[in-house]
Order: C-alpha cells, then structure tokens, then sequence
C-alpha cells in the first residue's frame, strides 16, 4: 500500500530568519521546517567527519568509546519499540566497522540487514559537557526541559525516586549514530514536544502526519498504532490508515529539521549517519505536555482500577506509574511551572520596576515574559478545573526562594536567553540586590505564604500582573490573539 504523500517539508536558510520570524511561522503553526546554514562553525562538523564526508568512527572509538550507551536493533520489536541494548561506543563502532567490510566484500554481500544497529539517545552533552560539539541555535534556546534539567531533577518523589533510574532523566539533548539502512519506527516525541534534529554528516528521510490525522494510525479503540508504515498494514486493524495524508522530505548533511508537536513521524537513515537531537518544550507547547500527561494518568487510573479497594494509597500508585511511564507526573509538572513561573515574575518586574523604562511595555522582551506567564495560568487553570492532586504536594515559599543557589542559575540562564533571542534590554543592576528587591514588591501584600497548588499559582500570576498594573487584555492585545496556544498550536491543513 502506497503512502499518500501531500506535502514536501519547507527548506529555509536559517540565517534569513529573525527569532520572531521562526515563533510566527512554524512554533505558533506548529509546522515542520528544514533549516539550513547553522552549522558551519559546529566542532562535530569538523572532528566527527572524514574528507570523504562519512563519518569519524575511530574519533569516537578513541575519544569516547567507554562511554555506556543504548543501542536499538532495528531487526528485532519489543512492543512498539526496538529492542535495546546496552554496549560501550568501542563496542557499538567495531560492529558498524564489520557491517561496512561485510557490505564492501564482493564474496560476502549483504542483501539483508535485518540486525542493524542504531545508537540512540546518548546523553552527550551531559558526559561530556567541556567538549562543545555545537551550539544550540537560537531559534531553539527557549527550551524550559533541558533548562530545568540542568538545575534540577525532574521527580523527586521520595517514595519512588531512584538517582539512576529512567523516571528521572538527565536531558533530553541526545547524539544519534547510525549506519545505511537503520531507522526509528513511526512515534510521536516524548512529552510531545518538539524536536530537532542536525544532520552532522549523511541523510534521513523523514515523514510525517499532522495530529489533526494521528487517529488514522491507530486502532479502533485507539491504544495501538501502526509500528512501521511500509510494512504490510492491517486494514482490519488499522481501517483509517490508507486514508492518512503524509507530508515527507530528505534532511542532507548540515541540515536542521524542525518537528512540531504532536506530529507523528518515521525516519530511515539512507546513507551512514550522525546527528544531534534535542526535544524541548516552552510556552508555546505547555498545552500538549499537559494533554499527554492527563492522558496518561486517565489509562493508569484505568488499568489500576482493578486494585483500588485493595490500595492504600491508589493516587499515589497512579502518579507513580504516571512518572515512570511518562517521565513526570502532576506534581513534578506543577513545581516545573511554579519555578518557571517565579523566574518569569522576577524578569518581568525587574524590567518594567515602577514604570522606570516606559518602552518594555511594548517591548519583544514584555510580550514573551507576559506570554510565558498566561501560558503557565491557562495550564494550572485546567489543572484546577479537573480536580488535580499534585500527591505529596510540594509548597514553594516565595520568602525562601532566592535562597535556591539553582534558582538563581535558572533565572540567569532564562534572562541570557531572552537577551539573545530579542536583544538585550538597557538594564544595569546588582542581581541579587535587584531580586530581593522584586520579590519585596510582589509579595508584599500577597497573602499566601507558600505556592503549592495550581490554585495557589493561578492567583501568584494574577496577583503579580495587578503589581505593575497589567491588564492582559488591554496591555497586550495583537500578542493574545496571535499567540493563544489553545487556538494556534494545532495545524494548519
């Protein structure tokens, strides 16, 4: 069965672009891009590849090869994954090394690669942090995940928080290598963030599905979906699946792809390859991690419900089957905005102190924090609304705050970002002089001596807004309307 292909996937030269220009056309579209001339001054464009422009297999052999990492067999499915395993990089390069002897061999030719291996998310930035491979491009360093993750670990539950285990993930900042032939099976990204994926040497071919079509690769009761699209699919099992329209496109060397959130997708490296991969998440996706986080708490109630007579604590097994499978749960989603939240308050008064600079009102800077802000409110309003129990609940004293050595370091990393994605803004201050004295201003009159409910977070906001007067609703306006989430993030077919 043919896939009906609708679409080729846009290729822009990412130095034509301003920051604002990417967030109008393809975050707030949700749409996918190809970006092209941002990576000419990467290290790993130079250190990982050969003249012949393959890749630099025993640099990585000598350089990184006892690092332990995961590796996919592309012949082999567990569930709707590939089957892991764990090698060290020496390990994983000797067997590419014989792969390409064997394909090279006139007596000995490969026709079927059925064990290919692909190393997936190695956690390079992370083990080898001195190193710099390559700079984040600015159209992606509003990333919230890997911010936080810097500074914090995403679950804390003590009952079930273990220091090595999968629930609590260093990053979400990955090195892919891989030869012809390997791919990744048809799959929505985690969280349902975006990604992107740089192209250091070879060729993918990507296609995807809009979210608007997701339904069509699923079953009639919508829990399991196609695993490979070019295999032989059910039409019993997967009716709607002749039906989906695909958009498709060929990433080439020292190429960046965009992929928007919730787009399904399946990726076939066509030559040797080696790419780097982050997936991240900001204001403009916040509604997607919520939906797929309220999802799957709905199916872990539903497959636990069996035991809940019998369970002493039925929420708590249900959150922490939720951060296990999902990678967070309510509580860990609600601290990660509350901070987001104070770290955003902070700037935003900071900048706009007692009308001292008359032009942040309408500054990019303003519209960005404010945007930030109602994001956050809109989330810990659904929050609200459906009743959530953040288990073990986790308060935050607005009091005890700057006391936080990683707060501190988070606020000034999101301040540096917002100075490169909008230009910095003429403010010259003592940093921690210039916080206490912001949060002597918001907090002052604000009641509540701890933030520890999406409630408690809804009126922070509300009540930080009223400090400098803001009224979304007159201050902003071309920025509410271009820039609702709810309405903007689906796509456009």
């Amino acid at each position: 069965m043919g896939l009906k292909i609708e679409r080729k996937v846009e290729r822009v030269n990412g130095k034509d672009l301003s920051y604002t220009q990417f967030v109008q056309q393809y975050l707030v579209q949700n749409q996918p891009v190809i970006l092209t001339g941002l990576m000419e001054d990467w290290r790993a464009c130079k250190d990982w590849i050969l003249e012949d422009g393959k890749p630099n297999l025993q640099f990585f052999s000598t350089h990184f090869g006892n690092s332990k990492v995961q590796v996919a067999d592309c012949g082999a499915r567990e569930c709707m994954e590939q089957k892991r395993l764990e090698m060290s990089v020496s390990e994983f390069i000797e067997k590419w090394v014989q792969l390409s002897s064997s394909r090279e061999s006139i007596s000995n030719e490969v026709s079927d690669d059925k064990s290919l291996l692909y190393l997936k998310d190695w956690h390079f930035v992370k083990e080898y942090p001195e190193y710099c491979a390559y700079r984040t491009p600015l159209f992606f360093c509003d990333d919230w995940l890997n911010m936080y993750l810097d500074k914090y670990d995403m679950h804390t539950d003590p009952d079930s928080y273990q220091k090595k285990n999968e629930i609590s993930c260093s990053d979400y900042r990955f090195v892919y290598m891989g030869p012809k032939g390997t791919w990744t099976p048809l799959h929505a990204d985690v969280f349902r963030s975006y990604s992107w994926s740089a192209n250091v040497c070879g060729k993918k071919q990507w296609f995807f599905l809009s979210p608007s079509q997701h339904h069509l690769v699923f079953d009639r009761y919508m829990t399991n979906a196609v695993y490979d699209i070019f295999d032989d699919v059910s039409e019993t099992k997967f009716p709607g699946f002749k039906e989906a329209i695909w958009w498709e496109c060929t990433q080439e060397q020292n190429e960046i792809i965009f992929v928007p959130s919730g787009w399904y997708h399946q990726v076939h490296n066509q030559e040797d390859t080696i790419s780097i991969n982050h997936n991240w998440f900001n204001a403009y996706n916040l509604s997607w991690v919520w939906d797929i986080l309220l999802t799957d708490y709905k199916q872990a109630r539903d497959l636990l419900e069996d035991i809940k007579e019998i369970c002493d604590d039925f929420e708590g097994l249900c959150q922490r089957n939720l951060a296990a499978n999902t990678g967070m749960n309510f509580r860990d989603f609600l601290v990660f905005m509350m901070r987001f939240a104070f770290a955003n308050l902070f700037q935003f008064h900071h900048l706009g102190r007692s009308g001292k600079n008359p032009l942040f009102w309408s500054s990019q800077i303003a519209q960005h924090i404010v945007f930030n802000l109602q994001s956050i409110q809109r989330i810990a309003l659904k929050m609200k609304s459906v009743g959530v129990c953040t288990h073990h609940a986790f308060s935050l004293k607005p009091s005890k705050i700057l006391e936080d050595h990683s707060f501190m370091e988070l606020f000034t990393t999101l301040k540096k970002n917002y100075g490169m994605m909008h230009g910095p803004f003429e403010i010259v201050y003592e940093e921690k002089m210039g916080l206490c004295s912001d949060m002597d201003a918001i907090f002052c009159d604000f009641t509540n001596p701890s933030i520890g409910s999406s409630e408690d977070l809804v009126q922070l906001i509300d009540f930080g807004f009223e400090k400098l007067g803001f009224v979304a609703s007159k201050s902003l306006p071309s920025r509410k309307t271009r820039y609702n989430p709810e309405e903007q993030l689906m796509c456009r077919d």
